[in-house]
């Protein structure tokens, strides 16, 4: 084994340890790409597919051979990678020279520097479909126990991609609590303002602001804010 390849084990023990709190779903998916080039007998390079409905794009790559190949594919609307995301399926091309069903693309990928791909379907979000691909620089890079592994790789990675997203949406859903928080905390406070000043009721005084907003094409927080911001003056607006 070169020093730059790992033990199957380690890389998905590595997967297992990716700190969800310091890296986004982008920064995984770097990592996802990088760890399968680097355990998966074979890859010279490899990329990670993603397909939002007819829209494809590379998420990450190692290399720009990988990226070119991609993008190739992107361009017509069709190849191994796009295959194995919308049917979340494995494709293996083992030489680019003898390759029917895309022949074009393989002619391409062969003057490029490619010969054999494998591609495996990889589940990323809910509404998007993903691929892992490993391109190999030889012909047939990848044998049998070499697809066994990428696709055992594929189920870690699909793990540790959805602890991510599932990070992101719960970070994002409490910022936008604390967010929706302290913009009623300071709405209280701007409606507690005016009801001294104005001697009005809790419901008059959200009428008053409310009012502000409307003609100022301010949002209400924002009214509120200013409010708060100049209690010491005294403009209710």
């Amino acid at each position: 084994m070169s020093p730059d390849r790992l033990d199957p084990t380690a890389a998905f023990a590595e997967l297992g340890r990716i700190n969800l709190a310091e890296n986004d779903l982008e920064a995984v998916l770097s990592r996802v790409a990088d760890l399968a080039r680097r355990t998966v007998p074979g890859a010279d390079e490899v990329s990670v597919t993603m397909v939002r409905g007819s829209v494809a794009e590379t998420a990450a790559y190692t290399g720009h051979l990988a990226l070119t190949l991609d993008e190739w594919q992107y361009q017509r609307g069709s190849g191994p990678c796009l295959e194995a995301a919308t049917a979340q399926a494995t494709v293996s091309v083992p030489d680019f020279a003898g390759e029917t069903r895309w022949p074009e693309w393989a002619q391409h990928a062969v003057a490029t520097g490619a010969r054999s791909s494998l591609s495996v379907g990889l589940p990323i979000e809910e509404q998007i479909d993903g691929a892992l691909n490993l391109y190999g620089v030889t012909d047939a890079a990848f044998d049998d126990d070499a697809v066994v592994l990428a696709q055992t790789f594929a189920g870690y990675a699909a793990v540790a991609l959805a602890n991510a997203n599932l990070y992101g949406v719960t970070a994002r859903l409490a910022r936008q609590l604390q967010t929706a928080m302290a913009g009623r905390a300071v709405i209280e406070q701007a409606k507690g303002i005016v009801m001294g000043r104005r001697r009005c009721t809790a419901d008059e005084a959200f009428q008053v602001l409310t009012k502000i907003s409307q003609d100022s094409n301010r949002k209400l927080r924002d009214v509120a804010t200013a409010l708060v911001a100049k209690a010491g003056g005294g403009d209710d607006r």
